[in-house]
């Protein structure tokens, strides 16, 4: 299981300026419509390496578990640890940002040297998208083809009922899971100077690409740091469709996918 490198899928708008486009989802008029949306209500739990409590980036975090692997198997836990590395922390300060009001939650799957297993990335998400969490982000992803099927299963689980997955795509050309897959939202970063700027990619896999060059985000031990990859633009997006869904809670993934691509600044 990785996180995201450094250096990631990029794209630059090109002659293209934003355009109105007023598009209804479960009552909700685009473009326009997020203004005064804070998340308010929605529960988003970050799935990475933890959060540090208390980080002045963060601010309340309102539930934290950790994925353990033991000889007795694999289980998730309550816990108090904190954040590992710091990009579960990183992520849940772009979160925060973004979607200000949202419930924050954190189920830890990252180790100390920003590493996991296929396994428990697998069972964290499972777990996640069966507490009937609104939002999921995953700043993550893994190579490893064995666990492909599974996390379909899951991802097609979260869609059914309701639960948005955002999931990075992977920062270089490597198939990974599970961001190809077409029932979760996929995010790369661009590199406009806009920080609130997201856009609407029309050449798949990814779909959206938002902030991630040289972001701001917050780090261990109460810092900020500046850093560059898909993880940040995840999280971006992540706080998006909380914002949506505290307009508008019964939107179903399908719909708020569509939000976003309605309120993209590149959509004409």
């Amino acid at each position: 299981m990785t996180t995201a490198p450094p250096q990631g899928l990029t794209w630059r708008l090109l002659g293209k300026r934003p355009v109105d486009i007023p598009v209804a989802a479960d009552g909700i008029q685009l473009p326009g419509a997020l203004d005064g949306a804070t998340g308010r209500g929605v529960r988003v739990c970050v799935v990475d390496s933890g959060v540090e409590r208390d980080h002045p980036s963060v601010g309340r975090v309102d539930g934290s578990w950790v994925v353990v692997k033991d000889d007795e198997g694999i289980r998730v836990e309550e816990t108090d640890t904190g954040d590992t590395c710091g990009h579960g922390t990183a992520c849940s300060s772009i979160v925060r940002r973004v979607a200000p009001d949202c419930e924050l939650y954190s189920v830890r799957v990252l180790g100390e040297r920003f590493s996991g297993t296929g396994d428990i990335l697998l069972e964290g998400l499972r777990w996640a998208v069966r507490q009937g969490f609104d939002v999921i982000n995953l700043s993550l992803s893994t190579t490893r083809t064995r666990f492909a099927e599974e996390l379909h299963a899951v991802a097609d689980e979260a869609y059914f009922n309701r639960t948005v997955i955002v999931a990075s795509a992977h920062n270089t050309p490597v198939e990974s899971f599970p961001w190809r897959f077409a029932s979760v939202i996929s995010v790369g970063s661009h590199e406009e100077e806009d920080p609130d700027l997201h856009l609407y990619n029309p050449r798949p896999p990814v779909e959206f690409f938002a902030p991630g060059q040289n972001v701001e985000v917050a780090w261990l031990g109460g810092r900020t740091i500046r850093s560059t990859g898909n993880s940040y633009a995840t999280p971006f997006i992540t706080g998006m469709c909380a914002r949506f869904l505290s307009l508008g809670p019964r939107m179903t993934p399908f719909q708020v996918k569509s939000a976003l691509y309605a309120s993209a600044a590149n959509v004409s």
